[in-house]
């Protein structure tokens, strides 16, 4: 069985970390105790948050046992970043973040030890540090942390040498989250802290403070920052960061971005999203290869990270609505919020119901052509469709009873132009 420090390695999760050696040594010595934090400084986790949650959930397949910290304390403060402060929330809200991403993490690891030898703990930082007076952080935790040192942590020497400068409050954030690992290293015997490679500075933070109070040495493992082979942002659309609240971005959104995976990344996303093996990997890397067109490994991605973000169900309504969109499928059979989501993100124009608008006035309104003359052209060439119905008459009208749901129609132009109209009452 392949150790899991050398599948990491294989997956390219490892950007950064303590002497692996040593690591490994702990891990084949008995389970080791790993944490993970996730600050709500948001509604909701977000792509860079799964790189995390998988991570700590093929620890815990490995026979290991997580930690999940959800920061009800430094979710109060922010972690510095490299250009200007954050806005601080409000405790009654940041309090309602920490519920949601508890109910987040939750589903990627075994909090009951059915699945698992060792049962995942949920924790919060508040729980300890709201008990800690001012004096007792300075004295008792404060007094471990060297200032030069501190200065030197990225996020810090940036703003320092900006304009922008930088406050104590987020200046001691890496003060408190050193603190965590100390206190959970006492609590639970926690000696290994995983996190972004973004994060290396907080993380060292805690290795030394548990080396300065209780003359231990713990481990830290770093995964590295998802990029991009075009050179754009790794998880962000041009309507935005891709969350995992379903609300906030669709299972039908969520879907479509790893379908649309560029076939230089496609592979490295397997590898790190993915629970397939080595050898299912490598076959998909061969049709990547071999039959770019097919997009044969994009399709597995996407069906597998949404069934593992939205549930089998949501997946199977998003390759559903994928496919009926452009023909390929029963546009009626969509459920209403699915077809909607889709067509939100294809671009969802409305026009008034009466007078009953023309097959040219919808595609007009929708944008999929520049004037009525080109509109006209696509209906006269057989490119234009309805609720996927090729339309050959340029002066038919759009009857609202025939809308889907009662409230939409589908318009394509050709095989891969799709776009959605409401008729507003």
């Amino acid at each position: 069985m392949t150790h899991i420090l050398d599948d990491f390695n294989w997956r390219g999760l490892i950007a950064v970390s303590t002497d692996l050696d040593e690591l490994r040594k702990a891990m084949d010595a008995g389970p080791v105790t790993y944490y993970c934090g996730f600050d709500p400084t948001a509604p909701s986790l977000h792509l860079g948050n799964l790189v995390q949650l998988l991570t700590m959930r093929r620890l815990q397949e490995a026979g290991h046992r997580p930690l999940a910290l959800v920061g009800g304390a430094t979710g109060l403060i922010g972690d510095p970043r490299p250009t200007a402060e954050r806005v601080l929330n409000d405790p009654q809200v940041v309090a309602e973040w920490v519920e949601r991403i508890k109910a987040q993490v939750a589903p990627y690891l075994d909090f009951t030890g059915a699945r698992s030898k060792h049962a995942a703990v949920m924790v919060n930082n508040l729980d300890w540090t709201s008990q800690l007076s001012a004096i007792d952080l300075l004295r008792d935790i404060g007094k471990h942390f060297r200032i030069n040192k501190m200065l030197s942590k990225d996020a810090v020497s940036a703003r320092l040498n900006s304009d922008a400068g930088i406050s104590y409050t987020e200046f001691s954030y890496q003060v408190l989250q050193g603190m965590d690992f100390l206190e959970l290293y006492r609590r639970e015997g926690c000696t290994l802290q995983t996190g972004g490679s973004d994060q290396w500075g907080n993380l060292t933070a805690g290795l030394d403070l548990i080396h300065r109070v209780a003359g231990v040495s713990a481990h830290a493992l770093a995964t590295p920052l998802i990029t991009k082979a075009d050179g754009t942002k790794f998880g962000k659309t041009e309507s935005g960061t891709v969350w995992l609240e379903p609300t906030m971005t669709s299972p039908y959104a969520f879907y479509q971005f790893w379908i649309n995976t560029d076939d230089r990344d496609v592979i490295n996303y397997l590898k790190i999203f993915s629970f397939r093996s080595r050898d299912e990997i490598e076959l998909l890397a061969k049709a990547v290869e071999e039959r770019p067109a097919a997009r044969e490994a994009q399709r597995a991605l996407a069906e597998e990270v949404t069934a593992l973000v939205h549930g089998p169900e949501e997946a199977a309504a998003a390759i559903a609505a994928s496919a009926a969109l452009f023909g390929r499928g029963e546009l009626i059979s969509l459920p209403a919020a699915t077809l909607e989501a889709a067509l939100r993100e294809t671009g969802l124009a409305s026009l008034p119901a009466s007078p009953e608008p023309t097959v040219v006035d919808a595609f007009v309104a929708s944008g999929l052509v520049e004037s009525r003359s080109a509109a006209r052209r696509a209906v006269a060439e057989g490119g234009a469709y309805i609720n996927n119905a090729k339309i050959s008459d340029v002066d038919a009208v759009l009857v609202a009873g025939t809308a889907l749901h009662g409230r939409w129609f589908v318009l394509r132009r050709g095989k891969r132009s799709v776009a959605g109209l409401e008729l507003s009452r």
